[in-house]
């Protein structure tokens, strides 16, 4: 078994082939110089911390006591599918029964002349550290594009006493995926934080001299910043798949069980795009932290020979200010929506097809006040349940009924 990225998803399909029965040889492939390590932190813990660390999913002893080989600081150049060979960067090769490729998605570029070494992407602990260094009070830092990794970003480096303005070229931040209701507290937190925030606004230029960063905004107006960090949204490494001949549709196209167009050719995580059952079939693909855990280990079944069709629900979130957002489903499938209060100032929005099926929930709220709604959410969803929408929105009914029901 080869499992060609290094990741959450990769580290986490090799353990689960081990925790399996599988006794044969598994070569994880990484191109960074550490152990499978979760990226959600970078942006949050790391970031803020005054002495950022890896979150490894596994150690060195666990690997070796599971004869799992990880090669460091390599990538895969090529596929030769008829051998069933990888061929690696540094001349050397793997055969291959069964490959996985759990190669992530990489950032999307900002495709404007300007950018110099004060313009910076997040997606590793390497560039984690070099927009640390440059947190401290009294910095000034611009953040072109308001979503998930933008705003957590807004949210440390104000932790930290930098100045930050967060650039959002949309209406209104996190205008994918998250309620207006919803986005509008973030937005207020952010701002009662000492963040500044400019939506709609484009930009017409970016000068980076190396010692700031200038960024003219559609208006006229100049944001100058110490540091720019970039965060328009992520597109799957798929160049590896592609050049190998496999089916690419917004990602590696893969099937129920996450096999490509060959047979002997899994893909997960963020670099695929899969048909979702409890949407139709509908094919997406999903940049997200336990979708990376749940189709890691999925992967690894299925390249056992299990068979499993992916049945889970998407769940996404993110934690900023002492607020947790958290979302069950995929909330652009509903037409109606209902709101439950918790208290707290904690509230759910239930997304609802026309046919009445809860098929997304969104909330927010303190701490872990909308947690285990948003779970049981969770669970109605993937029953495709048809509650009564003055049930969803009394908090009087419990949705654990509603669940047993």
């Amino acid at each position: 078994m080869v499992i060609v990225g290094a990741g959450e998803c990769g580290g986490r399909a090799a353990l689960a082939l081990r925790d399996l029965g599988y006794e044969g040889p598994v070569t994880l492939v990484g191109d960074e110089p550490h152990l499978p390590y979760e990226r959600p932190p970078l942006s949050k813990e790391a970031m803020a911390s005054e002495t950022p660390e890896i979150r490894a999913i596994t150690s060195d002893e666990l690997l070796a006591e599971k004869s799992i080989r990880h090669l460091r600081s390599v990538r895969a150049a090529g596929i030769d599918r008829t051998a069933h060979v990888v061929r690696l960067s540094d001349g050397a090769s793997l055969s291959y029964d069964k490959l996985l490729l759990a190669t992530g998605s990489t950032p999307r570029k900002l495709p404007m002349p300007g950018l110099g070494s004060r313009c910076v992407y997040l997606r590793t602990f390497a560039d984690a550290l070099a927009i640390r260094a440059h947190l401290r009070a009294g910095s000034r830092i611009a953040i072109v594009g308001g979503g998930f990794i933008g705003l957590e970003l807004a949210a440390s480096a104000r932790k930290l006493g930098a100045s930050v303005t967060v650039i959002e070229a949309q209406p209104r931040i996190l205008m994918r995926g998250v309620p207006v209701e919803i986005a509008g507290i973030v937005h207020d937190a952010h701002e009662a934080e000492g963040v500044k925030i400019l939506a709609g606004q484009g930009i017409t230029a970016i000068a980076d001299d190396s010692a700031e960063v200038r960024v003219t905004l559609a208006d006229g107006k100049d944001i100058v910043a110490d540091l720019s960090v970039i965060g328009i949204g992520a597109v799957p490494v798929t160049t590896l798949a592609a050049e190998a001949g496999l089916t690419i549709d917004n990602g590696i196209a893969v099937d129920a069980e996450l096999r490509t167009s060959d047979p002997d050719v899994f893909a997960a995580g963020d670099c695929c795009s899969f048909p979702l059952a409890v949407y139709g079939g509908r094919r997406v693909r999903l940049e997200a932290w336990r979708n990376a855990q749940e189709q890691g280990a999925l992967a690894a079944r299925n390249m056992l020979g299990a068979g499993e069709a992916h049945a889970a629900v998407p769940w996404f979130w993110s934690d900023q200010y002492g607020l947790s957002l958290q979302i069950a489903g995929l909330s652009d499938e509903g037409r109606g929506i209902v709101r439950r209060d918790l208290g707290e100032g904690a509230f759910i929005l239930f997304h609802l097809a026309e046919d009445g099926r809860l098929v997304a929930a969104s909330g927010i709220g303190p701490g872990n006040t909308v947690a285990r709604d948003i779970r049981l959410a969770e669970m109605l969803i993937g029953k495709r349940a048809k509650p009564a929408p003055e049930a969803l929105g009394s908090p009087d009914v419990k949705l654990k009924a509603l669940l047993a029901a």
